[in-house]
């Protein structure tokens, strides 16, 4: 539990790294063969479709609603361990791709690519300074990691605001921002469950749709909006499911690794998505 990192713009290295920084083992036990780590997308597939065909999906929809293409340059803020930077160069022709990331383990993964033109940072986003501006911004699973829950309203929505703007800065004359994240739906700030807020990712508060309306103004318009909240829950559920099976089959040692921690926030998780007490949002901005 992280006591004595907090930060004015949220989650901070150590906060992160509680979290990401347990074994990449451990995670590619039960992800997909891509390492994403965020809601995959059942649009325009089979019911019964896996979740690998889902997860890359996902990297598809992203990847479309920034326009990716051929010689673009293209920066993935929280970016995992690199799976939509593969993604776009190998499926859309991206030129380079630049991730942020704040955990140690995935900025090694990442580099073991051998692409070229793939490279991570370890950065936030708002100490980050790029040498070159980009065509297109990308950001999964990264937003709720802004902000903590020590902020009001006001500097909540302030700190999104910064993030905004930067992404404004960084682009090259007019660009577009494709985002994910989780929400608050029916559930308050105040009923927020303290297992996952102080032992899964402490020092993190998920926005509100508003917060990010109200914080882009002027800077980037909303183009597409989804509420994605019930791929969520399908995809936590099938982590559990894998995570159960990589227990199982002896893959990963519950003496070693986090499986009852992990196993239970999965769970919670997908029942908050399925009650709707929490969101998951798609949204795609272009500049003002």
């Amino acid at each position: 539990m992280i006591q004595d990192e907090q930060i004015e713009f949220g989650g901070s290295a150590a906060a992160i790294r509680h979290h990401y920084d347990v074994g990449n083992d451990f995670y590619s036990a039960w992800l997909d063969p891509s390492m994403t780590y965020s809601s995959a997308m059942w649009d325009g597939l089979p019911k019964d479709a896996p979740l690998e065909e889902a997860q890359q999906r996902k990297l598809d929809y992203h990847a479309e609603s920034v326009g990716a293409g051929e010689g673009m340059r293209i920066l993935d803020v929280g970016c995992g361990w690199g799976g939509m930077m593969r993604n776009l160069r190998r499926r859309h022709g991206a030129a380079e791709c630049v991730g942020l990331t704040l955990s140690e383990e995935q900025l090694a993964y990442i580099e073991q690519s051998g692409d070229p033109g793939i490279g991570a940072v370890l950065s936030n986003w708002h100490d980050y300074r790029p040498d070159r501006p980009f065509d297109a911004i990308i950001s999964v699973g990264a937003f709720e990691h802004f902000a903590h829950p020590q902020q009001s309203v006001d500097e909540r929505r302030g700190v999104y605001r910064e993030f905004f703007q930067a992404c404004r800065d960084w682009m090259q004359g007019k660009g577009r921002l494709s985002l994910q994240t989780i929400a608050y739906g029916r559930m308050s700030p105040e009923d927020a469950n303290p297992f996952i807020a102080n032992e899964i990712f402490p020092a993190a508060e998920l926005p509100t749709l508003e917060d990010i309306v109200v914080a882009c103004k002027g800077l980037f318009r909303v183009e597409r909006l989804r509420d994605d909240g019930l791929d969520y829950a399908r995809t936590c559920e099938m982590w559990s499911n894998r995570l159960r099976g990589a227990v199982r089959s002896g893959v990963v040692d519950p003496a070693i690794h986090p499986v009852e921690k992990y196993s239970r926030y999965l769970r919670m998780s997908a029942a908050g998505f399925r009650m709707r007490k929490i969101g998951l949002l798609r949204i795609a901005f272009a500049t003002e």
